[in-house]
Formats: C-alpha cells, sequence, structure tokens
C-alpha cells in the first residue's frame, strides 16, 4: 500500500456467503481426511446451488474413507457437508441442509502427483504445485493486518456471532461488508464510507435493518472513526431476502483477497480452502504470512511482504523476496539471508514447524486466514510471533 494520503477500500464475506459456504465444504472434507491420517492428501473443491451441493477432486487417506479402488465413501463426506450448512444457518425453501441434493465425485490422487511429492530414498517431501506465494504484515491494527480488511471481518463475524447467539433476530446468514479509510502520511485515521449487505427475514424494513447494524459498525470502528452518515449504506439495493447458494452459485476458492489481505498485498493466485497442507498454495501462504508478521513483531520494518516461490515435486523454494517498503532497519537483502536462516522454508519444514497436519481449517473457511488468533490446538499456529528471537539472531 502507498504511503501518503488516499483513500483505500477492503471487503468481507459471510460464512452464509456462497462461496464460503463452498470453502467451508472444502474445509470440513481436508478435516476429515487429516483427523483420520495426518498425511492424507486432499484436493477437495465445492459447487453450491440453489437447493444443491456437489463436491469434487481427488483425495489420498485411511481405508476408513477411501478404498484400494480408489472409490471414497461418500456418506462420511455427504454427513459433513449438511451439518455444515445447518451450522452455518441455511433451513430456507431454496436452500436448506436437509432437502439439498448432494453428490460426491471426489475419487483417488493422480500416481504422478504423488511420485512427485512424496519423500522417498534420499528425496526430501517436494511442493505439491508449483506457485508462488506472498505473506504481508502492518502495523496498522494490533494483529498486523491491514485496517480495512481486519474492520471487514470484524463487522460480519460479530453480526455473525450475535445470529447464533439469538441476541438479534431477523438476519439471515449470507452478509457482505466493505470499509472504505481515509489515509493521511500512509497511516488509516478514519472511515469515510461503510457498506453491510445483509439477508433478512420478509417483512424487515431498510431502515429497521440499518439500526439493527450499526451498533456493530460502531463497535468495531476506532473510536470517532465513524464515516458520515450519508456514507453508511445498509443493503442499498432496498431488499435482500432471498441470497445464499439459491441467489448466486457458490465455488471453493473464489475470495482469495479476502482471505488474504483486502488488496493490500500481491497474491500469489492459489486459494487455500479444500487444499491439505503439503500443497504450498496453503501451507507456504501461511509460512510466509508468519515470517512477515513476525519480522514486523520484531520492530524490523512496519511493513513487510515476503514472496516465495516453488517447483512441484521440489523441497527448496526457487526465491525468496522481501520488501520493507523503505520502513527496514536492516538492508532488505540482509533480511533475505536472516529469515532463510531463521526458517527453513521447505514444505516439510513448513508443515512440522506450523503443526499443520492437523484438522485445523474449518475455522480459517470465512473471516480471514489472517489476523487471527493462535488456538490451544494449534489453529492458526501462522499467527505465533515466536521467531522474533530467531531473526534477531540471524542479524547478529
Amino acid at each position: 500500500m502507498a504511503q501518503g494520503d488516499f483513500l483505500f477500500t477492503s471487503e468481507s464475506v459471510s460464512e452464509g456467503h456462497p462461496d464460503k459456504v463452498s470453502d467451508r465444504i472444502s474445509d470440513e472434507v481436508v478435516d476429515l481426511f487429516l483427523g483420520a491420517d495426518p498425511l492424507s492428501r486432499v484436493a477437495c473443491e465445492t459447487l453450491c446451488t440453489t437447493n444443491r451441493v456437489i463436491v469434487a477432486g481427488e483425495v489420498r487417506g485411511p481405508s476408513s474413507i477411501v478404498a484400494e479402488s480408489g472409490e471414497v465413501d461418500a456418506d462420511q463426506i455427504e454427513k459433513l457437508a449438511r451439518a455444515a450448512v445447518k451450522e452455518i444457518g441455511y433451513e430456507q425453501s431454496g436452500f436448506h441442509w436437509k432437502d439439498l441434493t448432494f453428490e460426491c465425485h471426489l475419487h483417488g490422487q493422480s500416481v504422478d502427483i504423488a511420485q512427485g511429492v512424496d519423500s522417498a530414498g534420499n528425496k526430501d517431501e517436494g511442493a505439491g504445485d508449483q506457485g508462488l506465494m506472498f505473506g504481508y504484515a502492518c502495523k496498522e491494527t494490533s494483529v498486523l493486518m491491514p485496517a480495512p480488511i481486519h474492520f471487514s471481518h470484524q463487522i460480519l463475524q460479530r453480526l455473525a456471532e450475535a445470529r447464533h447467539a439469538g441476541t438479534i433476530s431477523g438476519l439471515g446468514p449470507d452478509s457482505k461488508s466493505q470499509v472504505t479509510l481515509q489515509y493521511e502520511g500512509g497511516k488509516p485515521v478514519r472511515a469515510t464510507s461503510v457498506v453491510v449487505s445483509t439477508q433478512h427475514d420478509d417483512g424487515l424494513e431498510q431502515a429497521q435493518i440499518r439500526e439493527i447494524v450499526r451498533p456493530f459498525v460502531e463497535g468495531v470502528l476506532p473510536d470517532g472513526w465513524m464515516c458520515p452518515e450519508e456514507e453508511f449504506y445498509v443493503n442499498p439495493t432496498g431488499r435482500f431476502v432471498i441470497g445464499g447458494p439459491d441467489s448466486d452459485c457458490g465455488l471453493t476458492g473464489r475470495k482469495i483477497i479476502v482471505d488474504t489481505y483486502g488488496g493490500a498485498s500481491p497474491h500469489g493466485g492459489g486459494a487455500f480452502s479444500g487444499k491439505d497442507p503439503s500443497k504450498v498454495d496453503r501451507s507456504a501462504a501461511y509460512a510466509a504470512r508468519y515470517v512477515a508478521k513476525n519480522v514486523v513483531a520484531a520492530g524490523l520494518a512496519e511493513r513487510c511482504t515476503i514472496q516465495v516461490a516453488y517447483a512441484i515435486g521440489v523441497s527448496k523454494p526457487l526465491s525468496v523476496y522481501v520488501e520493507t517498503y523503505g520502513t527496514g532497519t536492516v538492508d532488505d537483502s540482509k533480511l533475505v539471508g536472516a529469515i532463510q536462516e531463521a526458517m527453513d522454508l521447505s514444505p516439510r519444514n513448513i508443515r512440522e514447524h506450523l503443526q499443520l497436519s492437523k484438522p485445523i481449517y474449518v475455522p480459517t473457511s470465512a473471516y480471514g486466514h489472517f489476523g487471527r488468533e493462535a488456538t490451544a490446538d494449534g489453529g492458526f499456529s501462522w499467527e505465533r510471533t515466536d521467531l522474533v528471537d530467531a531473526l534477531k539472531a540471524a542479524l547478529t
């Protein structure tokens, strides 16, 4: 993100957004496999539309889920999908957890991919695909995330928590938010506009929904940051009764900018949900965030972007790039060396260092993969700041 004075906007979508329903189901499949075998391989895509869920992809895992023939126990997958849709809150005529039609087209993993990724003899575990991944951190918020995406997530997450708890009524699972902030001297100082669109019960008026939503926006933004009243948009079309997969087809991996930094940083292009940690699209993006966050937490820069690149079947990264936008306390070239000394960025070490071979991915499927709190079960381990001392030591 540039220095100087400017406006910058980021958006978020809720767990009930059609694409996020798809992400959730795909990550349910990942967690099912990793819970049964930490070395499972999963590449699962989900499509959601009017009362229909279709799951497809390739997997490798325990015989309790995948037969020797490659046939997958579709009943287990179906139960997970229906339970996920129910937990999100869909009991609507056009999309109901009990009434939807389910199809499973998962099958065994290609042996050509497996032989490139698996470790064997003197060959280390290779990357699950080629690609480039970015990580980013900055001092705009306490969680070292860009402020527009952080606030956008928080608004929707708090609305969802209240909906699930029953402390508000009349709102449905599908919603979107968008926050525009004014930056002065490269730092955010206030909101200039906020947009929230939320599915609602038939009969609720736009003005009523506006007042339901208002305290959640005001509770997330810092004191004095609320946008002008004429720039506070709630359901600007006037009506949002039909929502979720009944109104818009959902697909896994279509909200990659929502999942990462809201456009404040580059994105490598690969999605996260539905992929086990052998896929560097996911694991290396987590590692890049981990390293960037620790660079900023160590006081080595106010803003930091990390890029890593891989070739399928090759264990070492092809390149490591660092950009601190003139905010670094040491040259970026020295920081590259310190990072590689402090953290082995091979796929195997990323997976082991961050303990990624656990069923920890369902919570990542909505409200962002970054800027979250590390949990006792190993979830969001890439948000820890325990690499700070190693980075400082590598620079001495």
